[in-house]
């Protein structure tokens, strides 16, 4: 196991990302966010939409590249990385649960989950589908209904995680992992992502669900690409 897999931690120092729009103006999305987002923790990041939450997770993943500032895990700098370097990283270190899903419509849930394997590998290994298998098992996801595009949205949600932990990786980055679930499904999603933190991953979550905030270690709170100073509520909640 690499040095980097053992440290386990996220840190963004002085993170810029400028956007361009239409007419070719720049929108400044993060002003010189610093944070860090350590092994055994949960980070929910909150704040009005546009304040730069979905543009600082996409940093973490070297989805976006900043400006300015980086973004390390342990030694390496992942945002120095070329294109490919960052996609190799993040299918080994990171699982990602995006607000929007990203799964394949024409695929069944089995198949969405192991799709992060089939980068690695042409020909998977019955390990594999048997974790997949027990994923879905573990979040009530039927294996025999089709195509995930007959999934409602909490099915389809579920999914997503599933996919996002089936290689076992350090990190854990997802944007509104709740949004599209009931109550019930919803407060055990959060405990499941509170579960894989105190299991040792670095867990971070985009999210308005206050359930999922209030499991959190950390609480960033972001407007207009900034993230504020902990407020005394936050602090409350922290762990040393």
């Amino acid at each position: 196991m690499s040095p980097d897999r053992l440290h386990g931690g996220l840190e963004a120092r002085s993170v810029g990302a400028v956007f361009f729009d239409a007419s070719g103006a720049s929108i400044q999305a993060l002003h010189k966010v610093s944070a860090q987002f350590l092994s055994g923790h949960l980070t929910a990041i909150v704040g009005p939409s546009g304040s730069g939450k979905s543009t600082l997770l996409h940093a973490l993943a070297g989805i976006v590249v900043p400006h300015q500032g980086e973004v390390r895990f342990g030694a390496t700098v992942v945002s120095q990385l070329g294109e490919r370097q960052r996609d190799a990283w993040r299918l080994a270190h990171c699982g990602m649960v995006f607000q929007d899903f990203r799964l394949i419509d024409e695929l069944d849930a089995l198949s969405n989950t192991l799709l992060p394997a089939q980068f690695q590998r042409a020909r998977l290994p019955e390990v594999l589908r048997e974790r997949a298998r027990a994923l879905l098992a573990r979040f009530e996801v039927p294996l025999r209904a089709g195509p995930v595009a007959r999934l409602s949205r909490g099915e389809q949600q579920r999914v997503a995680l599933a996919r996002a932990l089936l290689l076992d990786p350090p990190i854990i980055l997802a944007d509104e992992p709740t949004a599209s679930l009931d109550p019930g499904n919803g407060q055990r999603i959060a405990d499941e992502l509170h579960a894989m933190a105190r299991a040792g991953k670095t867990v971070v979550a985009v999210t308005h669900d206050h359930k999922l905030s209030a499991l959190a270690d950390q609480v960033l709170r972001m407007t207009a690409g900034q993230v504020l100073l902990p407020q005394p509520a936050d602090t409350a909640s922290m762990v040393a």
